[in-house]
């Protein structure tokens, strides 16, 4: 029994470093591009690892595509969509869970629904939308898009949130005379941390990586987010730029990993918080 116990955990841990090796080969390949010169770039004999350092493709990507203007764009954007996007979510999960009605229900087969659609269905209408209220081109335009993009599926996850807060504790608020916004800031909320920053997380990547909008809506360079500057990363002849595209790709991921690495300690406290915050 051992024996058959040691082969099964060798097994699984095998599968387990072959797994963790297939997701993080192109992560490792991204960072040994940036860091290699063009003529290993594009050479038939290419290596895992440079042959020679160099940190040409980085001077590119930060001096002639100032791409750390566009680093503060897209960090804005999705800042200013995942705070809005929580602060009309939080509430509305909260009727959506503790509200049971016909209305509550048709909203939850919308947020379903509106999952399934494809982004280039709504582009067109969007677009005029937003240029009769003179919101093309700006940063006020894209954060409106993205908290409408991201809504449905953070309403969703915080529902099931809310409806793991019990209802006694709601009830004791009420009848020390909290109204129903003193009792979703200062009960429910505390009690749904862990939700609040997983779904922020979300709402924040979503609108961190997303395209597509932002190619659309955003047409000055000064404007334009990360994800649409790196798409500018060719030359002459319309071919990709590998080496300052790499840099460029490993300078708009520190961000969010810096999000990421932050939200992590709100997550573990709300995780082992006991208590109500008053």
């Amino acid at each position: 029994m051992k024996r058959n116990k040691t082969t099964a955990r060798a097994v699984m841990f095998a599968i387990l470093v072959v797994y963790i090796v297939f997701l993080a080969f192109p992560l490792v390949w991204l960072v040994s591009t940036s860091f290699k010169p063009a003529v290993e770039i594009f050479t038939r004999q290419a290596t895992i690892f440079p042959r020679r350092l160099t940190l040409e493709n980085y001077r590119d990507a930060l001096g002639e595509e100032q791409i750390l203007r566009s680093v503060g764009n897209s960090f804005k954007v999705s800042t200013l969509s995942a705070l809005a996007t929580l602060g009309i979510a939080m509430p509305g999960a909260y009727v959506l869970a503790r509200r049971q009605t016909s209305v509550n229900k048709l909203v939850a087969g919308w947020i379903l629904t509106s999952q399934i659609f494809p982004t280039i269905l709504i582009i067109v209408p969007l677009f005029l939308l937003l240029g009769r209220a003179s919101l093309v081109n700006t940063h006020l335009g894209l954060i409106g898009v993205y908290v409408v993009w991201s809504l449905p599926f953070v309403l969703w996850m915080l529902q099931g949130y809310v409806r793991g807060v019990p209802v006694e504790l709601e009830e004791a608020a009420a009848v020390d005379g909290a109204n129903n916004l003193q009792i979703v800031s200062h009960i429910v909320a505390p009690l749904v941390l862990p939700g609040l920053v997983a779904t922020g997380l979300y709402a924040f990547i979503n609108a961190w990586n997303e395209f597509f909008f932002g190619l659309v809506l955003l047409k000055d360079p000064d404007l334009m987010t990360i994800q649409v500057h790196l798409a500018r990363f060719r030359g002459i002849e319309g071919l990709a730029r590998w080496g300052p595209l790499a840099a460029g790709s490993i300078i708009a991921t520190i961000p969010s990993l810096i999000v990421f690495a932050f939200l992590q300690r709100g997550l573990v406290s709300g995780l082992l918080s006991g208590s109500v915050k008053q």
